[in-house]
């Protein structure tokens, strides 16, 4: 887990390869925690991607450019970016 630096938030994963990272929050369903999960990739200031995977099938988007995407979908992508 990696914490930001008020130490308040959290984001669950972190991945690293070479010079390229990504951030992921894992939301079982976004429905009632969007604000919440939302709010702290949007607190990281790089322009790295930024996802959200979730298990509720009906969400999908992206939401000021934290992408939402379903875990399989997640776990399908060719690419990260």
């Amino acid at each position: 887990m990696f914490i930001m630096e008020n130490e308040a938030k959290a984001i669950a994963f972190v991945g690293v390869k070479r010079d390229k990272r990504i951030y992921v929050q894992v939301c079982r369903k976004l429905l009632s925690d969007l604000k919440r999960e939302v709010d702290n990739p949007l607190k990281l200031n790089d322009n790295f991607p930024k996802y959200i995977v979730t298990m509720d099938e009906m969400d999908a988007g992206n939401v000021h450019g934290v992408q939402i995407v379903h875990l399989m979908d997640f776990l399908m992508m060719n690419s990260y970016e």
